[in-house]
């Protein structure tokens, strides 16, 4: 298959339940689809994990970094989240850059930030990944075995609330088989590519 050519990038933003699988049908996207994607790296104030770089993985900084950062309004979006009340944010560098050079910048974010991203963007290509039922989704969630139950029915609840957010997003992808997501999503970007480059 030949790549599309495209003169300027587009947003792509995934996101969806903790759960669904999102990183695993992101990497598979970035692989496999012949665009120029290249993914968005997200600021947060959690510390680094054991193997995450600085600047590959995160942009990991210090509380006061962030929130000077956010005062200077460096976010395109940026939140709070449940995982220790951490910041996780997106810079506008980073996805500027990449639509000034052609690029197709792609955000992993959650809910909340995916909604304000399209606040901003509301051309910007937003897919929510969809877990496949309930019960896959807390079989999935439980499998981590990483969580105690509180946890676990925190990040339930939240789902929940998620998933009925669904229809703010331009697509809708169910993650019953990684290939199969991934082959949706490349082919809807492919479209998305060529009418991107006839209404040039």
């Amino acid at each position: 298959m030949t790549q599309p050519q495209v003169e300027s990038g587009k947003l792509v933003v995934f996101s969806g339940p903790s759960g669904a699988g999102k990183t695993t049908v992101v990497r598979g996207v970035l692989q496999q689809c012949r665009l120029p994607l290249v993914l968005s790296i997200s600021a947060t104030t959690r510390p680094p994990r054991p193997a995450e770089r600085d600047g590959v993985d995160y942009h990991f900084l210090s509380e006061q970094q962030f929130h000077t950062r956010r005062r200077r309004g460096e976010f395109l979006e940026c939140f709070r989240v449940f995982d220790g009340g951490h910041w996780y944010g997106t810079l506008k560098s980073e996805v500027d850059a990449a639509l000034a050079a052609g690029k197709w910048p792609v955000l992993e974010i959650d809910v909340q930030g995916a909604l304000a991203v399209m606040e901003r963007h509301p051309d910007a290509l937003t897919f929510f990944i969809q877990p496949g039922s309930a019960k896959e989704l807390e079989r999935r969630l439980r499998g981590r075995a990483t969580e105690d139950e509180d946890a676990v029915r925190r990040r339930l609840a939240c789902a929940r609330d998620e998933i009925a957010l669904a229809d703010r997003y331009r697509f809708q992808i169910t993650n019953d088989r990684v290939d199969h997501a991934v082959d949706q999503i490349c082919h809807i970007l492919n479209q998305e590519a060529e009418k991107h480059t006839y209404a040039r």
